[in-house]
């Protein structure tokens, strides 16, 4: 089975096709471990306000996967710990596990700031892996906002 770790790295790989985005990758796994889904940040690129990567990726994992939405048994790996929509879209998709890199402070949804995926209000709660990789997820974003001042 793939590692957590390389789960993450696919990401940060996912992540330099940003452009002008804030670079910010995520990638769906299958069960079986195979790479259903891989996306990067396109709000800049598309002009679309919900182009994070977990939902890109997310829609295209479910287009090839299970009855059309659901995604029972896949991991989503991400660079960034997730924002409130990206948190819920998971939730509503039924990812299995979630991984991700570096914790967000202002908008995290996943522990940082609220705690979407654990809210035992919601019918699902995936498994959660946190700080996997975080430093080099952090420095990604650190490089690429010190381009921006």
């Amino acid at each position: 089975m793939i590692s957590s770790e390389d789960m993450v790295r696919a990401a940060l790989n996912a992540a330099t096709n940003a452009g002008a985005d804030v670079p910010i990758g995520a990638v769906v796994f299958a069960p079986d471990g195979t790479v259903l889904a891989e996306a990067c940040n396109a709000r800049e690129t598309l002009g679309d306000p919900t182009a994070h990567a977990e939902i890109l990726a997310l829609r295209a994992a479910a287009a090839k996967y299970g009855d059309g939405w659901r995604l029972d048994g896949c991991t989503l790996a991400v660079t960034l710990e997730p924002c409130t929509m990206c948190a819920g879209a998971l939730v509503l998709a039924r990812v299995s596990r979630l991984v991700f890199g570096a914790w967000e402070p202002k908008t995290g949804a996943v522990a940082s700031l609220w705690d979407v995926v654990r809210d035992r209000r919601l019918n699902h709660r995936p498994e959660v892996e946190g700080g996997v990789l975080a430093q080099e997820c952090a420095d990604l974003l650190e490089r690429f906002f010190r381009t921006q001042r």
